[in-house]
């Protein structure tokens, strides 16, 4: 699949960091770019930075909105052909302590993070599968393979995420032109990451660049920088590798 053919593009969590820097690098190939988010005035602002993008808020957690999206992309743009679902949620807690209302923060990242994303894409078959080409890109992290002992949850939710993509993936091809690939970033420099130390990570462009690339050779995992050396440690040794990762 090629990212210069024209495409029409949903990305949610559009207004900043990996979702922003994707929709500018999308948009300026002469795809049409629809972008997400839950801030109405930080997406519009967002939109006004870009060209060929619609701005249209909405949290992929509410299903209402969700169902009210779906049903504009469906009238306004029936030719629909990618989806990136980058919109996340991490919350930097520490197990051991008491009173942290672990299951709150769970909850909140696997739906998010998990649960909306599945509803998304079911929603938006029917859609996608009228269309030659097609795309589904899962946005999920390199601590889906080895976990942060301060992001649990999240990683668990990201785990989940990495299942669900391959099973997807093998679902589709079966009877479908949609591909599905997986993005997992390593520490990126956003403002979604700056509890966890952010500032050290890759800039946000470097991961939208990667994301192309991939989409254009059919690399369906997308491990970005760090993320495929710590793949490999994991691989050699998953106990060296979860000690690398919570040194």
């Amino acid at each position: 699949m090629k990212t210069t053919s024209k495409n029409t593009i949903l990305i949610t969590g559009g207004s900043a960091g990996i979702g922003f820097e994707t929709a500018k690098a999308f948009s300026e190939k002469g795809n049409t770019v629809i972008i997400t988010g839950r801030d109405p005035e930080r997406l519009k602002n967002a939109a006004a930075k870009l060209k060929n993008v619609t701005a249209i808020a909405c949290d992929v957690s509410k299903d209402s909105e969700v169902r009210e999206l779906v049903k504009r992309l469906n009238t306004e743009f029936p030719q629909l052909n990618m989806v990136v679902n980058n919109a996340g949620r991490a919350l930097f807690y520490n197990l051991a302590e008491e009173n942290i209302n672990g299951f709150e923060k769970a909850g909140e990242e696997m739906l998010t993070n998990y649960l909306s994303i599945i509803r998304l894409n079911e929603l938006l078959l029917p859609l996608l599968k009228k269309q030659k080409e097609a795309a589904i890109v899962n946005v999920s992290s390199v601590v889906a393979f080895v976990p942060s002992a301060h992001l649990a949850t999240y990683a668990g939710s990201k785990a989940a995420l990495h299942s669900y993509s391959l099973s997807l993936r093998i679902a589709l091809a079966k009877d479908t032109a949609i591909k599905v690939f997986e993005l997992m970033p390593p520490l990126v420099n956003t403002d979604f990451s700056q509890e966890i130390g952010g500032a050290n990570g890759i800039a946000p462009s470097v991961v939208a660049e990667a994301l192309l690339n991939a989409i254009d050779n059919n690399e369906y995992e997308i491990r970005v920088g760090n993320t495929e050396n710590v793949y490999k440690a994991f691989l050699a040794s998953p106990e060296g590798a979860l000690k690398m990762m919570n040194a």
